[in-house]
């Protein structure tokens, strides 16, 4: 009997030792990414963000990512998704983190870990030139077309604010391709982030014919980076290198350029 219990002592003994150090072997999001080398970047493009200039990425997103990076000693690779779908590839580890004018809510706090915010936003109206002061009341968009980014700010918008409880609602899987409905009259209303606008439409873009609607603008927000839930190492290396950014005036520099320092949040 004594040794049935010696061995069954000692039986437990290496399991629970075999157990500690499998936890104590677990590698934290920030490690596992450092192993890696590389940050993989959950991005769709649009100007002033992430877009393509001569074969080349770039946009402030883009730049701020590099920089970020270079920070945490990994380099940046920069994947295309569906906006539907970020937060499947997130925990799936096919992307890193997303980030590309991420607004922050409650809902996205509850299910990932999100960065410090960097810059303010807000959704707008876009039209078609001369329809400028026909969408102004809710009455006035009965049964116009508006369409918006599934899963986005905008299409948030577009279901639940009252101002457009009269007009036909579509979701379409890009805030480019909100543009390009828009353009082409399939869409009479786009609602977009206003960032967004800076880089992509008025003179001397492929959409100089579309326009903000002046004195309509919703949800007031601010973008962030998300990170797997439950990813405090990686969120406090990050977060610090967007800190030092903002104290050595990288991140200003990069605002201005992409003519985005009046959105820019800078304390």
């Amino acid at each position: 009997m004594k040794k049935v219990l010696s061995a069954f002592l000692t039986l437990t003994l290496l399991l629970l030792t075999l157990s500690l150090s499998s936890c104590s072997s677990e590698k934290t999001d920030l490690e596992y990414i450092k192993d890696k080398g590389e940050m993989i970047i959950g991005i769709t493009y649009f100007k002033p963000m992430n877009y393509f200039e001569n074969d080349e990425l770039v946009g402030f997103e883009t730049e701020f990512a590099k920089a970020v990076c270079a920070e945490l000693g990994v380099t940046p690779k920069f994947q295309e998704i569906d906006w539907n779908a970020k937060e499947t590839e997130l925990n799936a580890k096919n992307i890193d983190c997303i980030w590309n004018g991420m607004t922050i809510t409650d809902e996205r706090k509850e299910a990932m870990d999100i960065s410090i915010p960097y810059m303010n936003n807000k959704q707008v109206m876009i039209v078609k030139k001369g329809n400028e002061n026909k969408y102004t009341t809710p009455e006035s968009l009965k049964d116009a077309k508006v369409v918006a980014e599934a899963k986005s700010a905008g299409a948030d918008v577009a279901k639940t604010d009252e101002f457009f409880k009269l007009a036909s609602y579509t979701d379409v899987d890009s805030q480019a391709k909100v543009l390009l409905e828009v353009k082409s009259g399939v869409a009479d209303i786009g609602i977009i982030d206003y960032v967004m606008t800076i880089g992509s439409i008025g003179e001397n873009t492929d959409y100089s014919d579309l326009v903000i609607v002046e004195g309509k603008s919703f949800a007031d927000e601010q973008y962030g980076i998300a990170f797997r839930k439950n990813s405090p190492e990686t969120l406090k290396a990050v977060n610090e290198a967007i800190e030092k950014l903002r104290r050595d005036g990288t991140l200003l520099k990069l605002a201005e350029k992409y003519n985005l320092q009046d959105v820019l949040i800078k304390n």
